[in-house]
């Protein structure tokens, strides 16, 4: 049996010393961590990470091990083995970050995301958040995306006029080379 690739999703009560509870519990049982994520969502926190298993150690195991870790009862614990195989996927190298921010109004972000397609873009990372500020609801999105290098002015400019007729502003940088 070979190890295998899993998707980890922790969602529970936010708290001082969450991300260090699961990834030494992780760590303590050979498990590798791949690209990983978290975020206070409301008053909970959410921990996303693709790890690497070891063969011996199955899905429902690892679930149950992290509910019985201290605080983690009431968690909501999800390990979803990778099935895709060998599949083409878009490509993932961060070109520009995106920022945008304007009053909160439902679709913002759908009519903003629908603008990459037209032009072969893929997002890799996206961030939004609502803020309250003068008592007015406001909505900020942080996308990081691949655009094709023969279609960034034009992407960048339906994207632009796209954000202004939602009352949006919009700014745009290269990602740093390495």
């Amino acid at each position: 049996m070979a190890d295998y690739k899993a998707l980890l999703s922790v969602f529970s009560k936010d708290r001082v010393g969450l991300i260090s509870l699961v990834t030494g519990h992780l760590f303590d049982k050979g498990i590798n961590l791949e690209d990983t994520t978290f975020a206070v969502l409301g008053k909970g926190g959410e921990f996303t990470s693709v790890i690497d298993i070891p063969a011996d150690l199955s899905e429902k195991a690892l679930i149950d091990e992290l509910h019985s870790l201290d605080g983690m009862e009431n968690a909501d614990i999800d390990v979803r083995r990778f099935s895709f195989g060998n599949v083409d996927t878009p490509p993932t190298e961060v070109t520009h970050h995106i920022h945008c921010e304007g009053p909160d109004q439902p679709g913002v972000l759908a009519r903003l995301s629908e603008v990459f397609i037209d032009f072969d873009a893929n997002i890799v990372r996206l961030k939004s958040d609502q803020v309250e500020q003068n008592g007015k609801k406001k909505f900020i999105t942080r996308f990081s995306v691949y655009i094709p290098e023969t279609r960034v002015n034009n992407c960048l400019a339906a994207l632009d006029n796209t954000a202004s007729a939602l009352g949006q502003t919009l700014s745009s940088e290269a990602a740093n080379e390495e």
